[in-house]
């Protein structure tokens, strides 16, 4: 079969990438970007479906357009393999986190009072902003250079320092792309 819906992707390819976002999506604590780190090193160093231009060019087209964040994982699949690779991968990645993120969410707001839930809530945060800095240490990696670097922290400073709304920043980095600074 030809066009959009062809199999470029075997079915045991297809079962292990499902298999795999199925797992990295309970993992994906703070959002499918934070896993960034192992999707890359099984689309790209593993099972070969990517290259490194490839993969971030993903995750920049994904997080350029509007939508939900996790849309680079479609982008992802559709550049490996297709619609069906796509739509393979965003079921993964989305059905399990999701399903269990509604019943906690239910449950922890029901004890929003205990200790415990408290605790754990403000035990996530440094987890999170752990596994985000690994995705950005992945891009900023295979991107020559040192002005994004320089950027990114200038935009991280003054996000934490002063009241600049973010999407302030990131129109300053827009236009820093655009201009071909960075």
């Amino acid at each position: 079969m030809s066009g959009p819906f062809a199999l470029p992707l075997s079915a045991g390819e297809l079962a292990a990438l499902f298999a795999h976002f199925l797992v990295l999506s309970l993992l994906a604590i703070g959002g499918a970007i934070t896993v960034a780190p192992e999707m890359h090193r099984v689309l790209v160093d593993r099972m070969a479906l990517l290259t490194d231009a490839q993969f971030n060019a993903s995750i920049a087209i994904a997080q350029a357009a509007p939508g939900p964040n996790v849309l680079f994982v479609a982008v992802m699949g559709y550049q490996a393999g297709g619609l069906v690779a796509a739509l393979v991968a965003l079921v993964a990645i989305m059905l399990p986190s999701t399903t269990l993120a509604l019943a906690a969410s239910r449950w922890g707001h029901a004890r929003r009072d205990w200790l415990p839930v408290q605790a754990f809530k403000a035990g996530m945060a440094p987890i999170v902003i752990a596994l985000l800095m690994a995705t950005g240490w992945i891009l900023a990696a295979a991107t020559p250079g040192w002005r994004h670097l320089v950027l990114t922290v200038a935009a991280a400073l003054l996000v934490w320092r002063t009241r600049i709304h973010l999407l302030w920043l990131i129109a300053a980095g827009a236009v820093a792309g655009a201009l071909g600074w960075v």
